[in-house]
């Protein structure tokens, strides 16, 4: 049921969901649409809302930076996980500690479980919290709000369809942001100053013998600009990028999946690939005028392009899930 539900639902994005105009700041999109027949429809199926994913968006950015361990991101986590428990999903809150050039920090990575008729799981992630800066209003619209966004309404979409073969993980990952201003200037190889809350998830994978259980992971990151363009990120797994941007681009969204790399050098999937995991990041930091910077602001994102986005990555997940159980014949 669940590849020939959203084989059709990516077929019904395509024929009812062009944008045709949009308010820059963010406001409604306006969708032009034909009647899809409702023979072709198996069953009722919820669907990518890009205006709920911008609300999601809109709540983290009202609640000022977040870095971690602060009551800003512990307000923000209470917002996440309410939005979760919404939709029906079961949160798993692994707390734990980090030492970091700014001193021991209190870190919490969430995950949210759609069960699925196999105990195997792909991951779909994005971090929380934003980059701390001393003397900077960071609110991180873009980064991470966006990516965050977009997740929330996938974990919705998600929970609220035919259960799928393969289980779900929606994690949201804590500390992925350097401490120090630049990515490398802290840390070493073996600790880097990043990525903390997903090296920690795999390695309490790897200690509870469950690493072998996730099969793939998809990592939403900086998706929400109203100019957006994915390139490929350069560590990612060829395969998952292959199938994600056929997918958009067969949707009508040519201009936005390109063929480029999007040279990025490290992110939350790094950990999973060091483990033998396939892994693919979608982001877009190439191009983005307003990384780490403090026009970093709402009016920067798009209900377009998270919708686009959110579309895309429903539409490709049958397709993942039918070469993952190729792999497995």
């Amino acid at each position: 049921m669940w590849p020939r539900t959203f084989g059709l639902l990516a077929l019904a994005l395509f024929l009812t969901a062009c944008p045709k105009n949009e308010k820059p700041d963010g406001g409604r999109v306006t969708m032009s649409s034909r009647p899809v027949p409702r023979s072709d429809i198996v069953s009722p199926v919820l669907t990518f809302d890009g205006e709920r994913a911008m609300q999601h968006a809109r709540k983290q950015v009202e609640i000022g930076p977040r870095p971690p361990d602060t009551p800003e991101l512990a307000k923000t986590r209470e917002y996440i996980v309410g939005q979760l428990k919404s939709a029906g999903l079961s949160v798993d809150a692994d707390e734990f500690t980090a030492t970091t050039p700014s001193g021991t920090k209190k870190m919490v990575n969430l995950t949210a479980l759609v069960p699925g008729e196999s105990r195997e799981v792909i991951i779909i992630a994005s971090h929380y919290e934003t980059k701390f800066y001393k003397d900077m209003r960071f609110v991180g619209a873009n980064d991470p709000a966006s990516s965050v966004g977009v997740l929330i309404e996938i974990a919705r979409v998600l929970a609220g369809n035919p259960k799928p073969p393969f289980s779900y993980w929606l994690v949201f990952f804590d500390g992925e942001e350097a401490f120090c201003e630049n990515w490398d200037d802290c840390g070493t190889p073996e600790s880097p100053d990043n990525t903390y809350g997903s090296r920690h998830y795999v390695t309490k994978l790897t200690e509870k013998g469950e690493l072998s259980r996730v099969r793939a992971m998809i990592l939403l990151d900086m998706i929400g600009y109203k100019k957006l363009e994915l390139g490929r990120e350069d560590l990612g797994t060829r395969w998952l990028q292959d199938i994600i941007w056929k997918t958009g681009k067969e949707l009508g969204h040519g201009s936005i999946f390109v063929d480029r790399i999007e040279g990025v050098g490290g992110d939350d999937h790094e950990p999973f690939l060091k483990a033998g995991v396939d892994a693919v990041d979608l982001i877009q930091l190439n191009g983005y005028p307003h990384w780490h910077k403090p026009t970093d602001t709402l009016d920067q994102l798009s209900v377009r392009s998270m919708q686009i986005v959110g579309d895309t990555v429903l539409a490709s997940l049958p397709r993942i899930e039918e070469r993952l159980l190729r792999k497995k014949e």
